[in-house]
């Protein structure tokens, strides 16, 4: 039995908060191997990165995800009690939930939502002169979502709002002020969400037929139970946030707009617009890990994992891995011509199986919204890019541009 590289480190808490994005492939180059252990947070850790190891992480004869996810992540970014921690039947029937809100015509809705609000904001943004295309889009995702899921905002409600999602969002792997935001943000989020939650099963608001929040507080579980109120809290969250972070999608389609400025033309073409979308979801950093235990000990590939054992899989080393995707430092949308579609190599938001696995269940509205984006970005729109600092920090999790990408001289086309 082959024995796993181990990290020279007794604890790589701080190394992996320093190195950020690229922590487990500077040490799998560093030990030619696409798997290494060490300790994270004081606990044993496997890392893995790559298709296969991709493959085999999503085997959920092999994993589970209860009591995977670190405390800290899950008091800020996921909360307790949702879909990402739950095994077997359970996440089944919870997965299978979000699945039946993500069907095509309410994903195109999404959309077009999210394509009204832009539509609103461009008369301030031409008179505002500068544009902080982040601040901005998380703020127009949050409007949207919320009216798509059934959730009422009032008239001053929207910021508050946004900020605890955003807060949420930029804490997982965030220390100091940047974990205490995220945790109050949980804390407000939660309070709100179980709020909406008991005023629809009250009757005192009436969300439409099939949206978020009618579905999340009506369901019933395997044994016929409603989710109580704090989870049902959770996985309304498990709608508002993730959307809300497609922001920093949008962010890096534009900053690869500004970079290569050839495919502003190519991005008209339908079939180019997804290369194109693939290829930020695939070059840009996103969600760098993820994480899960072992269900009990097996060998693979001649190495043993010990039932228990913490697992982590490197999302962003994947999509960067040099067997998987040749030259993968280059920003090359055409290489998703003719892409298989393979759920273990583009895993920026998980990989395997969407009714079975842990994949993300909002990918397609993922898609949706960048395609939309990258739409008004090119034909709607025309606007300068002044000098900033554009430089995207690994070692910041989640990353984006230093400067969140600020536009000026917004001005429509039509």
């Amino acid at each position: 039995m082959a024995t796993i590289p181990t990290d020279r480190s007794p604890d790589s808490t701080l190394a992996f908060l320093r190195a950020g994005y690229r922590f487990v492939g500077t040490r799998c180059e560093r030990y030619g191997t696409d798997i290494f252990q060490t300790r994270l947070l004081l606990k044993p850790t496997i890392c893995l990165r790559g298709s296969a190891a991709a493959e085999l992480f999503y085997d959920t004869d092999r994993f589970v995800r209860e009591g995977a996810m670190p405390a800290r992540g899950q008091r800020t970014l996921t909360g307790r009690g949702g879909v990402q921690g739950l095994d077997g039947d359970a996440h089944r029937d919870r997965k299978a939930m979000y699945l039946s809100l993500m069907t095509p015509i309410a994903v195109r809705r999404l959309g077009q939502l999210f394509a009204d609000e832009w539509q609103a904001r461009l008369p301030t943004w031409e008179l505002s002169g500068t544009v902080n295309l982040h601040t901005e889009v998380a703020s127009m995702l949050t409007r949207a979502v919320c009216a798509w899921a059934g959730v009422p905002l009032s008239g001053g409600e929207l910021d508050r709002r946004t900020a605890d999602l955003q807060a949420m969002i930029d804490s997982a792997a965030a220390i100091g002020p940047r974990h205490w935001r995220g945790r109050l943000g949980r804390r407000r989020g939660e309070h709100w969400a179980g709020d909406l939650v008991e005023r629809a099963r009250g009757g005192s608001l009436s969300p439409p037929d099939g949206s978020a929040l009618r579905v999340i507080a009506e369901h019933r579980d395997g044994a016929g139970h409603r989710l109580p109120r704090r989870v049902a809290a959770v996985e309304l969250l498990n709608v508002l946030r993730p959307t809300v972070a497609v922001a920093r999608f949008v962010v890096f389609a534009a900053l690869a707009l500004h970079d290569h400025p050839a495919w502003r033309q190519r991005v008209r073409d339908d079939e180019d617009a997804t290369q194109f979308v693939q290829e930020v979801r695939r070059y840009y950093p996103f969600f760098p890990v993820t994480t899960a235990r072992v269900r009990r000990d097996f060998d693979w590939q001649g190495y043993h994992f010990p039932q228990g054992r913490r697992v982590l899989l490197d999302l962003y080393g994947t999509d960067h891995h040099p067997e998987v995707w040749p030259e993968p430092e280059l920003f090359r949308p055409e290489r998703f011509a003719g892409w298989s579609g393979d759920p273990f190599t583009l895993v920026p938001q998980g990989g395997g199986g969407h009714l079975t696995g842990h994949r993300c269940a909002g990918e397609w509205i993922t898609i949706e919204l960048m395609k939309r984006a990258v739409t008004l970005l090119t034909e709607d729109i025309r606007y300068d890019v002044p000098p900033q600092d554009l430089a995207v920090d690994l070692s910041r999790m989640p990353a984006l541009p230093a400067s969140g990408f600020v536009v000026t001289a917004v001005r429509r086309t039509g």
